[in-house]
C-alpha cells in the first residue's frame, strides 16, 4: 500500500494544491459575498432560479465541482500530515488509505450531484 501512496504523491499534492488555491480564493470571495455583502445590502442576493441557472451550465458545474472536490482532498492531505506529526507515522499505512478514500467517495458524491443539477 505504500508503495501505491508513493506513486500517488504528486497527483495528491496536486489535488491539495488546488485545494488550498480554492480554498483561499473562491471560498473567500464567496463568503465575503454571502456572509458579509449580501446581509449589508451591498448586493443583492441571486434568486433561487437565478442560482439553479448559474450551477447548471458547464462552467458552473465545473466551479461547484471544484468548490466540493478540492478542499475534501485539502483536508485528507492536511488531517494525514497532522495525524503523523503528532506521533501516528506508525500507523499511516492505516490512516492515509481511509483518508484518501474518503476523499475519492465524498469527489464521487460530489460529481453525482452536480451531474443531477
Amino acid at each position: 500500500m505504500k508503495h501505491l501512496l508513493l506513486k500517488l504523491e504528486p497527483l495528491i499534492w496536486f489535488m491539495f494544491g488546488q485545494g488550498i488555491l480554492i480554498g483561499t480564493i473562491l471560498l473567500t470571495g464567496w463568503l465575503l459575498v454571502v456572509g458579509v455583502a449580501a446581509p449589508l445590502g451591498i448586493v443583492t442576493p441571486l434568486s433561487y432560479e437565478r442560482a439553479l441557472d448559474l450551477g447548471g451550465s458547464l462552467v458552473g458545474r465545473l466551479v461547484l465541482l471544484a468548490l466540493i472536490v478540492l478542499p475534501l482532498w485539502k483536508g485528507a492531505h492536511h488531517t494525514r500530515h497532522v495525524f503523523i506529526d503528532m506521533g501516528g507515522g506508525d500507523r499511516d499505512a492505516v490512516v492515509a488509505p481511509l483518508l484518501y478514500a474518503v476523499a475519492i467517495f465524498g469527489s464521487l458524491a460530489a460529481v453525482a450531484a452536480v451531474v443531477r443539477l
